[in-house]
């Protein structure tokens, strides 16, 4: 298992290295930052030092280098947009983007779970079909066309909720369905795979021959070995919300680090694009970490693999 663990660790550094270097040089896609900066009419020597006060005159190795020091240390630099630091800036984003995140993956695994096992044990009816047209459309269509959906249906037509912002509960509920809209998909159709597995093995038959009622049997005994698979799409999933978050937070107004980052890529911030997007990056990478260590926990077969 100790061998297991350092081989994860060992390839977690190194995609953490690769998204470093990854994050650095696209950032530095958006163009002379220096441009955005300087005065309309300034000249090539006006240029050249705001250039040397951002340290962009530096050769990129270098450059590289200044960025990798500061992201051990969560210095990222100062924003060009908000002239504060970019750490303090994301910190304060945290919260909302948590709160959305959190509350998404425990929507989709409620959800997931439950129209799942409906479907698995009402094969062929109705509720199967339309568990597996759900599926389908779930996997189908991207968040931000369903944020805008929702958005027209729900508070623009019906009026029943807010369009967006950060309040009361109210302005929670379309930000977090829509983020929990794909993974419930994917939930529920990997639960009702399971759930037909386990439905047909010897050991569901036994607990019905103990004279166990169809409840029992299905929620008690089938679910809870239908569940163990879930236990890695789960981690995945939460990794997924993490990165999804960006994008329905642009849609919604929420201001979180999704938000945030899009408001840097727009003015070409890319001190804030390469703080937010590695930090984006590293809870995915540490997120796929434990979802490989509990594999392990749960499978010992794969320690040896």
């Amino acid at each position: 298992m100790r061998r297991y663990i350092i081989k994860r660790l060992l390839l977690g550094i190194i995609s953490i290295v690769g998204v470093s270097i990854i994050v650095f040089f696209a950032a530095r896609l958006s163009g002379d930052v220096a441009l955005l900066l300087a005065p309309m009419d300034a000249s090539q020597a006006e240029l050249d030092a705001v250039r040397a006060q951002l340290g962009l005159n530096q050769p990129m190795p270098v450059q590289y280098l200044v960025f990798a020091q500061g992201a051990l240390t969560g210095d990222f630099g100062r924003s060009i947009r908000y002239r504060r630091p970019v750490m303090e800036l994301l910190l304060e984003r945290i919260s909302p983007t948590l709160q959305l995140t959190v509350t998404a993956f425990v929507i989709s695994m409620v959800l997931g779970i439950l129209l799942g096992a409906t479907c698995a044990t009402r094969r062929g009816t109705w509720w199967d079909s339309f568990g597996k047209l759900f599926g389908l459309a779930g996997q189908s269509m991207p968040s931000f066309w369903v944020g805008i959906s929702a958005i027209l249906i729900f508070s623009v037509g019906l009026r029943w909720l807010p369009t967006g912002g950060r309040g009361g509960i109210e302005n929670l509920v379309l930000p977090a369905l829509v983020l929990a809209w794909l993974p419930v998909a994917s939930i529920m159709r990997l639960t009702r795979s399971a759930m037909l597995d386990v439905l047909d093995s010897e050991y569901v038959k036994l607990a019905r021959l103990k004279g166990n009622s169809e409840r029992v049997v299905v929620w008690k005994h089938a679910l809870r070995n239908a569940l163990i698979p879930l236990a890695g799409l789960s981690g995945m999933q939460l990794a997924n919300l993490i990165g999804g978050a960006v994008i329905v937070e642009s849609v919604f107004s929420w201001p979180g680090m999704g938000s945030l980052i899009m408001d840097a890529v727009t003015s070409r911030d890319y001190p804030l694009i390469q703080g937010g997007v590695f930090l984006f990056s590293i809870s995915c990478v540490v997120v796929n970490l434990l979802v490989d260590l509990s594999y392990a926990v749960i499978d010992p077969r794969i320690r040896y693999e």
